[in-house]
């Protein structure tokens, strides 16, 4: 059993939640946060699985798996969008990108096409009667598992085109499970690869023949990646993570490029043996291999068994930033942490909220100004999907050193 390890971030000041309903002409920094969804609104039942991108126009695509049935990860599930013009204060109408018609349709991965401004939204599916332990041990038919599919808009998110099934070009025969992020995925502007779009994704393989290891299929989790170098239209399968070896089990991954140019992926760990719940690695050219195996980031040890985001942001320190809850025994009390050494070590920021808080997605909105979309609760993580906004320091306060606290949010330091 892993050990776990007190938070990193108890002796951080915990900032007050809020919900601000501000008029869509409100002059920019009028508001911090906003519910694009609520779970029972829209004709769901839950929404999950936060995705978020800001266009070249400046309109931020809030995704999300919209749930009908439950808040479980099967059966009828569409992905959903709402779109908002003033970072985030106030969301237009909720429209279906990809309906599951009775099945699932989830994992949403978009990226901006930095070459053309095409948003390119990459999906999964699959039959909406089997599990994802069903698909894992191989009990399923011959087109119930898990296919991989691509939309681009080409009118600022407003309409897609219909999915394209691209699961022949970046899987490999045996997979069973397929998971693509889920969060933003990813657009490769510096270095020889600039203009690829890279989704770092995670993939489970078939036990080898004749093991018994039933009932631990987790252990043939393995992390991945696909990208395409023309926009969208082909699509190619990057490095594959294949130890399977129990230790390190990537699973759900989130990436960003460093301003070296080098790739920085992280993972959740599905219950490896190795102490720690998150993993890292690097990828010198543009996600076609690894650096490094996966490693556990000790520095996030706080970080629950979950999704978390990471975002290289702009502005006057330009951190890499990770989001994630930060109790390790519990998903609640979303924090952020910053590495100002390309993720080698990271410091907490702070926390948001001390209620419930599950997966989570960042976004850039404006240099030294970020966006994160996640999970919350009063009572737990999955009423709701929560938009804040945060101004990371365009200079560094006073005594902002080390492990202080230099977060702002809505214009005031923390204390």
């Amino acid at each position: 059993m892993k050990p776990r390890s007190r938070s990193l971030l108890t002796s951080l000041v915990l900032l007050t939640s809020l919900t601000v309903r501000t008029p869509a002409h409100a002059a920019p920094g009028g508001c911090d946060a906003s519910e694009p969804y609520v779970s029972g609104q829209g004709g769901y039942a839950v929404y999950r699985i936060p995705a978020v991108v800001k266009t070249r126009h400046g309109t931020v695509l809030a995704f999300a798996e919209g749930r009908r049935g439950g808040a479980g990860d099967t059966g009828d599930i569409d992905v959903v969008l709402r779109r908002s013009a003033d970072d985030g204060c106030t969301w237009g109408p909720l429209t279906v990108v990809t309906a599951g018609h009775g099945h699932t349709r989830g994992n949403p991965a978009p990226v901006v096409d930095p070459r053309t401004g095409a948003v390119v939204l990459v999906t999964c599916a699959n039959d909406g009667a089997v599990t994802e332990a069903q698909i894992m041990r191989g009990e399923v038919a011959p087109g119930q598992g898990r296919r991989v599919f691509v939309q681009r808009s080409w009118d600022d998110g407003r309409r897609f085109t219909a999915p394209r099934d691209i699961t022949a070009e970046v899987t490999r025969p045996g997979w069973r499970w397929y998971a693509t992020g889920p969060g933003h995925a990813v657009a490769l502007t510096r270095g020889p690869h600039s203009g690829r779009l890279l989704i770092p994704a995670n993939h489970s393989a078939a036990p080898p023949a004749g093991s018994r290891d039933t009932g631990q299929e987790a252990r043939y989790y393995g992390g991945h990646a696909l990208y395409s170098d023309d926009g969208g239209r082909d699509w190619h399968l990057g490095f594959v993570d294949d130890g399977y070896d129990g230790v390190t089990n990537a699973n759900e991954t989130s990436a960003a490029q460093l301003p070296d140019g080098r790739v920085y992926f992280s993972s959740r760990d599905q219950n490896g043996t190795a102490p720690g719940n998150r993993l890292d690695t690097y990828s010198s050219d543009g996600g076609r291999t690894l650096d490094r195996p996966y490693a556990v980031q000790p520095a996030l040890n706080a970080v629950p068994v979950v999704q978390g985001s990471v975002l290289q942001s702009r502005g006057w320190s330009a951190p890499l930033v990770f989001s994630a809850p930060s109790v390790p025994t519990a998903r609640r009390a979303l924090a952020l942490w910053s590495s100002a050494d390309a993720g080698h070590t990271f410091t907490g920021l702070g926390t948001l909220m001390a209620r419930p808080a599950a997966y989570s997605d960042l976004v850039q909105l404006a240099p030294g100004t970020i966006g994160v979309l996640y999970e919350t609760g009063a009572k737990g993580p999955y009423e709701s999907l929560e938009f804040r906004r945060l101004r990371l320091p365009q200079r560094p306060p006073a005594g902002c050193h080390g492990r202080d606290r230099c977060l702002v949010q809505g214009g005031a330091n923390l204390p």
